[in-house]
Order: structure tokens, then sequence, then C-alpha cells
């Protein structure tokens, strides 16, 4: 039996310059960090020759091919298991639609427990590649980068998609007491809503092949830099100014972005002291991501009082296995 770990993200500012439409004439920059929030994968060994899958739904198969989840299938091919399996998925949230890079998460997970399954330990750049060709190439998602890797790298990380494809981490480093008081003035109330993100995505890919989104996505990558220099300065505080600025910035990108709920969160979360506030993700709903100092965050809690709260911590680790028992197999 293998199970595998893997963490959920907030993307803080850069999101959408790691689309390869963007990235491919401009590079792209984007600064996000791993939370402790998770997706499980549990892999037990069959002694049939049978596949099963177990998520929202349940499937019985007895060819991979199949199997109907995308990304199972897909993950199966990648990394060489043929069957005899049983494949469990669980989620610490609603698994789809909450714009915390929950697909990306599953996918590396996949693909991490199918190689360890195998005997078979890769990279956390190898992790990510590979997911992002199952979502974009494979299952031929609107997405970008950024959601592969910072699940495969976790931490606190800057990424940078250079032209050619390729990508450069850096992970932030900052002491334990300066995790806690920057992790501490974030804050993630859920809208009470889930979304399918393609729409929203696919116009904003379309924008961009039109040229309709380029000086906006300049903006946005150019925040990293400035983000970047104010955690150089410890100054956390400009860094949750910076997040609303993206915010700005990123509603000029689809029409589907905001909408009079996520205008209301929004407007409220800034009349109770918050310093920057965005949706989290594609946006349409799932979480709203805010900056907000302690001495303004029960006047905060009291105004969000009917959206409820996720608290989190930020995570260090990637992708893991934490589970791997391994018996002599009868195969």
């Amino acid at each position: 039996m293998i199970i595998t770990q893997t963490p959920l993200r907030i993307s803080l500012l850069g999101g959408g310059t790691d689309f390869r439409d963007f990235y491919s004439r401009n590079t792209g920059q984007v600064l996000s960090t791993a939370i402790d929030k998770y997706i499980f994968i549990i892999l037990k060994e069959r002694y049939d020759d049978m596949i099963y899958v177990n998520y929202s739904q349940k499937e019985r198969v007895n060819n991979l091919r199949k199997i109907r989840h995308s990304l199972v299938r897909e993950a199966m091919l990648k990394t060489g298991v043929k069957g005899g399996i049983e494949i469990t998925m669980l989620a610490d949230i609603p698994s789809e639609g909450s714009g915390l890079g929950s697909s990306s998460s599953l996918t590396v997970g996949l693909l991490n427990a199918f190689y360890m399954y195998r005997g078979i330990q890769v990279t956390a750049e190898q992790l990510a590649e590979e997911a992002s060709e199952i979502e974009i190439i494979k299952c031929k998602k609107p997405i970008g980068k950024q959601d592969q890797y910072i699940a495969a790298y976790g931490g606190f990380c800057c990424f940078t998609f250079q032209k050619s494809g390729k990508v450069d981490t850096k992970k932030i480093e900052l002491t334990h007491e300066e995790k806690r008081i920057f992790g501490s003035n974030l804050l993630l109330f859920y809208t009470g809503k889930t979304r399918n993100s393609s729409d929203i995505l696919q116009e904003q890919k379309d924008k961009i092949n039109k040229n309709e989104n380029i000086e906006s996505l300049l903006k946005i990558k150019n925040l990293v830099t400035e983000g970047l220099d104010s955690i150089n300065k410890r100054d956390f505080n400009n860094l949750g100014v910076l997040i609303n600025k993206n915010w700005t910035y990123k509603i000029n990108l689809s029409s589907n972005i905001s909408n009079g709920e996520i205008s209301e969160m929004y407007n409220k979360a800034m009349k109770a002291g918050a310093l920057g506030a965005k949706i989290s993700g594609a946006g349409g709903g799932g979480f709203l991501l805010v900056y907000c100092e302690r001495e303004n965050q029960n006047k905060l809690r009291r105004i969000l009082k009917n959206y409820r709260e996720m608290p989190f911590l930020l995570e260090e680790d990637g992708s893991k296995v934490i589970f791997n028992y391994r018996r002599y197999s009868w195969k």
C-alpha cells in the first residue's frame, strides 16, 4: 500500500503569466505558497487484474484505457502501471472549483504514488513537468504551470517561466517566526460556491492570443518583482497591498472572474481593515484570500461572519509518500 500527501496552494502574485501563450513571448513569474490542506492518494495492490477507482464516483474496469477519470488514466499510462490495483482519492476540501490548485495537486499526487508503487523515485521537477503535460497537453485544460510546480516543490516559492518552457524555482527562505508573522496575516473565506474554471481560463487564454490581456499581465508580472523586494525587506504588509493591486489587474482578464457577491465580500474585507484581498485561482467562486493584520482580524471575521473561514498554515513540503508498506507480491 502506498499513500501520498500533496499540498494545495494559494497564489499570491503573478497568476496568469504561467500560461504558455504568455510566457513563450514575455516570460512569466509567479509567487505562490503551499498550505497545509492536502490531496491524499491511496494505492492498494489487488489479487486480480481489475482496476478500482474511488472518488465521488466508483469505477471498476479491466483495462486502464476504459477509466473515465482522465487524470488517473493518463497518470497510469505515463508511469506504466497497468492493472491489478485499487486507487482511492481523498481531499481536505471540495476537490473541484476551490481555486486552490486541487486538480494539479491531484495529478502530481497520482504520479508520485504510481511511481513509488513501481519502486521509482523521481524529482519534484519531473513530477511538475509530467503533471503539466498530462493536464495541458493530454487533457487539453486551458491552464498554466504554476499549480503543478508548487504542488511538487511545496514551500514558499517564486517560479520564473522562461520562453523556452524551462521553469526556474526559487524557494523563499524565512525563519519560523517570519513565517508565523506572514502566515498569520493571510486568511481564507469560502464563498460558498465552487465553479468549473475552464470557461474563465479559456477566455483568458483566448484574450492573450488576441493580445488583449498583455498589458494587464505585464503589470501582474511586475508585481512579483515588487513582492520579492518587499519580502527581502521583510515588509509583509506591502505584500498585502500588492495582492490587492494584483486583484485590480486580474478582474480585467475575464468577464467572469468577479461577480456581485464576490465584490461585496471584497468590499467588506477592505472596509474591515484588510490591506488586500483577491479570489484564489481562476475566479468566479472558491476562496477569498485576505491579507489582514492581526489587530483588524476580529472585525474582519465579524463582518464576514456569513462566510466560513478555513484556518491554514504554510506548508514546507511538496508531494511526498507518507506510507509505504510493501509485502511479497503474488504476481
